[in-house]
């Protein structure tokens, strides 16, 4: 009885090993291939877990998932005979587990050896230039052979990415003095127009202030001529305003009143600092004729007082002999008006120059009537 116990036990733990042995696990990214007796036993087995027949049955686990590999960098000549080394990274996926491992022996490294060949068969055909700023383009160029060339191993390239670009130290030297020079020539462009702009605004500037300075000058002249006009015609009134006082107040003088005035006139003429004195009329007779009517020897001219109504008579009213005198702010209105007026501004010298002559002439003639 001890000995088939023993027997037994040894039994049941051979059948627990051999079903163990038989266990296999498919991960959820993972899809397994059976091999029975090296056939191909299809469908593929999913995630989970199975049992297969232990030492006879082979299970090859696919990842399914998209995988990330780099292509090493390599030295590539490019078609302007341009060293330059360059490497990428290719992201692929197996959508077809079967054909990856029945096709291929080594998908992973028929890709990646696939991409090496592409991208120095892609790099040798464009020149640098092109390379380093039409990088999309290559991607997409090798992307698309990939995809064609492993679609048969059951292999889906989903992007190809250039990481470096690394020209020779020599072409890179050449590089860095072709942008220097190019930036030179952008920043030599960029002062010459400053300089073009900064001229035209001087120009402008000394234009325009030529311009205003002109005007400036001649709206002084025009306001200059207005005011001496105004300062010729207030003169000639105030003479012309003084004549007629004279004449109004002349009127009831007498000979000895006229000599009187005529010292007068000396005295005021003597209180001057000039050392040589003209007089229009001979000082012996107007001696003479003062000491005759002081003396009394010479009978004096009956004069009748001219009485103001008999003045008016005769040479017409005060207010009219007189006339308007206009007051200081009626002048500065008069001014400002005309020099507001456009037409006025527009007047010449030798315009004015005829309207003063106009007006004296016409004044001369107001008063020989």
């Amino acid at each position: 009885m001890d000995g088939w116990f023993i027997v037994g036990i040894l039994l049941f733990f051979l059948v627990v090993i051999i079903i163990a042995s038989g266990l296999r696990v498919i991960r959820p990214w993972e899809v397994g291939l059976k091999i029975f007796l090296g056939k191909y036993i299809s469908p593929p087995l999913k995630p989970g877990v199975h049992w297969v027949v232990p030492f006879m049955t082979q299970v090859v686990r696919m990842d399914l998932r998209e995988q990330t590999w780099d292509v090493p960098k390599q030295e590539v000549i490019t078609k302007d005979n341009s060293p330059t080394a360059v490497d990428a990274v290719i992201y692929i996926k197996v959508v077809d587990p079967e054909k990856a491992f029945f096709e291929v022996q080594n998908y992973k490294l028929a890709t990646i050896n696939l991409a090496m060949t592409t991208l120095r068969s892609v790099i040798g055909d464009m020149e640098l230039d092109e390379i380093l700023y039409n990088r999309a383009k290559i991607n997409a160029t090798l992307r698309q052979i990939l995809d064609e060339a492993t679609d048969k191993w059951g292999v889906k390239v989903t992007a190809v990415e250039i990481k470096e670009v690394d020209p020779s130290p020599t072409v890179k030297s050449a590089m860095e003095e072709q942008t220097a020079a190019e930036r030179q020539r952008r920043a030599a462009i960029l002062r010459a127009d400053g300089v073009k702009r900064s001229q035209i605004l001087e120009a402008e500037g000394a234009k325009r202030a030529m311009i205003l300075k002109a005007e400036g000058e001649r709206k002084s002249k025009i306001l200059k001529a207005e005011g001496e006009r105004l300062a010729t015609i207030l003169r000639a009134q105030g003479e012309a305003q003084k004549l007629r006082i004279l004449a109004l107040g002349s009127a009831t003088l007498d000979p000895k009143s006229l000599t009187v005035l005529s010292f007068e006139t000396v005295k005021s003429v003597a209180n001057g600092q000039a050392t040589k004195i003209i007089f229009p009329f001979e000082f012996s007779k107007l001696f003479e004729s003062v000491s005759e009517y002081v003396g009394g020897t010479k009978a004096l001219r009956e004069h009748s007082p001219v009485d103001y109504q008999s003045l008016e008579k005769l040479i017409g009213e005060a207010d009219k002999v007189l006339g308007p005198i206009p007051s200081y702010e009626e002048i500065e209105e008069s001014l400002r008006k005309r020099t507001e007026e456009e037409g006025e501004a527009e007047t010449s010298e030798e315009d004015i120059r005829k309207l003063l002559s106009k007006k004296a002439t016409e004044e001369l003639l107001k008063e020989n009537e």
